[in-house]
């Protein structure tokens, strides 16, 4: 074997580093995906005590009310959650705003997106949503996940982020570049988090009492309408507060001037829409909103800061596989690795028993049969017997729930192996269609911020950039290279990436619209 070939920790070659293991290329991730595994729970474990990502952040209390409607159908035509289809209960959240790069101590104005994790304790147990601003992600499979984040993190040797580990990434991944369009733009410098969106990125199910399903995105949208910053006005917050943001909710909310956010839903039916020109389990394209409209299901109010934040946001652990019943999980592939990886930090992190610690704990008893590990301080409320810590058994310990309502069970089949999402025919549409919709300030600010970062990378990065940004918009592959004083004809004569279909060149016209800015939640529904 070359010394240059890729390896696991065990010395195994390396054949894929870029898919799951799936039933069928749109279907679920399988548990014997040894080498994610091995992947991930390494990457969980490189920082202590920090969070490896989202470790600058703060966060509140509050309460989430349904309207118990979808739409104009009762909420429970489409969800059995009680959570969403009960009115008149107030359900207690805990929401985490962060940012994702950085250290604990970074700066709120850092070009990044933010983390939007929502804690629900309902009445069914803990239900958490971990979300983001921006309703997009960078990459579509779980497994780059710790190669993405390595590359945008400080180089392992000057200890500073680099423009061109950055973009030697993204260039080999043109999936990232509508999210790259977003955050390059002011919406990658929320103003603060009372004015910022919150999404799932991640493709959920709802499922009601019949056991029919739905897709779902979830969405937050700000009654404050939506507020972001050019790179200038980021540097004269930051020159004079490293963290604004976290100051401007707490000090809202001791004032009474409660952030409120409106949650709403997009709707798909539960089966692949070969009639769409993207996967609709693809975490890095966006539903149109004009064919998938924000549906209000309610509205999330935060009223009460921590009164230690080191026990209730340091210590807040949150985990994308946490769902209550009539919340499911589609076989998106990010979505089925963070599963994983989420709850598994926190064990790392925070240790085996974080769940028993009050701002994680559910509302109702845990009973369990789970005992013992690090910093255990009680234990789970036992059944008749508590001796009996196994199930089943006829000595009184706990048994198991009564069904009351109709399971589930979608229909899986496909070969074993390792794909490629080849049902996005173009990476560079939604991209163009987006550096299209920004208004002049958000364009010309994404310009400069481009523009700065080619200086600074080699060549031969910077060139493949521009050409990937020429095939998304040729303005916008034509204003990079020009402002870089790079040789646009050098760009475009690039050959396509090598195992990457060709672009189709998009062109202005596209039926994807942007929402309005600024205003109520229903105006900024916002983009």
């Amino acid at each position: 074997m070359s010394d240059g070939q890729l390896t696991t920790r065990q010395g195994h070659p390396v054949y894929d580093n870029q898919s799951l293991r799936s039933v069928g290329e749109r279907g679920p991730a399988t548990l014997e995906n040894y080498q994610f595994i091995e992947k991930i729970t390494h990457f969980d474990r490189e920082r202590i005590p920090e969070r490896v990502v989202h470790a600058r952040g703060t966060g509140a209390h509050g309460y989430f009310e349904p309207y118990g409607r979808i739409g104009d159908q009762p909420a429970a035509t489409y969800t059995r959650a009680k959570v969403l289809t009960r009115t008149g209960v107030r359900t207690p959240v805990f929401i985490r705003f962060s940012t994702v790069i950085g250290s604990k101590d970074s700066p709120e104005t850092a070009r990044d997106p933010r983390g939007f994790a929502i804690k629900f304790k309902t009445e069914e147990g803990v239900w958490d949503l971990v979300g983001n601003n921006l309703k997009v992600f960078f990459i579509r499979d779980a497994i780059k996940f710790p190669d993405m984040i390595h590359a945008f993190k400080p180089d392992p040797v000057s200890n500073r982020q680099e423009p061109w580990r950055f973009y030697d990434f993204v260039m080999h991944h043109p999936e990232s570049l509508h999210m790259v369009t977003w955050v390059k733009s002011p919406w990658g410098i929320p103003a603060d988090y009372r004015h910022m969106q919150g999404s799932s990125v991640n493709t959920y199910k709802l499922v009601n009492d019949q056991g029919e399903a739905w897709l779902c995105k979830f969405s937050f949208e700000p009654r404050l309408g939506v507020r972001n910053l050019t790179s200038g006005e980021a540097a004269e917050i930051q020159a004079r507060d490293v963290g604004h943001a976290t100051r401007d909710l707490h000090d809202a909310i001791e004032r009474g001037d409660f952030p409120e956010w409106e949650m709403c839903v997009q709707l798909m039916s539960d089966d692949a829409h070969p009639e769409l020109d993207f996967d609709p389990l693809d975490d890095t394209k966006r539903w149109p909103e004009d064919r998938f409209p924000l549906l209000p299901v309610g509205r999330v109010v935060l009223d009460r800061n921590p009164s230690n934040f080191f026990a209730e946001v340091e210590q807040a652990a949150f985990g994308t596989g946490v769902l209550v019943d009539g919340i499911d999980f589609s076989d998106d592939k990010m979505l089925q690795g963070r599963t994983l990886s989420y709850s598994d930090t926190q064990r790392y992190r925070v240790g085996a028993n974080y769940l028993q610690l009050p701002v994680n704990a559910p509302a109702t008893p845990a009973r369990t049969n789970q005992r013992d590990g690090q910093m255990a301080y009680h234990v789970d409320a036992a059944g008749e017997n508590p001796r009996v810590n196994y199930e089943p058994s006829s000595m009184g310990g706990l048994r198991e729930t009564d069904r009351t309502a109709r399971e589930y069970h979608p229909w899986v089949e496909g070969h074993l192996g390792r794909y490629q999402t080849t049902r996005t025919a173009d990476d560079y549409r939604q991209a163009g269609d987006r550096y299209r919709s920004f208004d002049e300030r958000e364009r010309d600010d994404l310009i400069a911020n481009l523009v700065e970062d080619m200086k600074a990378c080699p060549e031969h990065i910077a060139l493949r950039m521009v050409w990937h940004f020429w095939h998304c918009d040729e303005d916008y592959g034509r204003r990079v290279a020009e402002g870089a004083g790079l040789d646009l004809e050098k760009a475009r004569a690039l050959p396509p990436l090598p195992g990457k279909p060709p672009p189709g060149r998009n062109r202005p016209g596209s039926t994807y619209t942007s929402g309005k800015r600024e205003g109520t939640a229903s105006q900024a529904a916002a983009e």
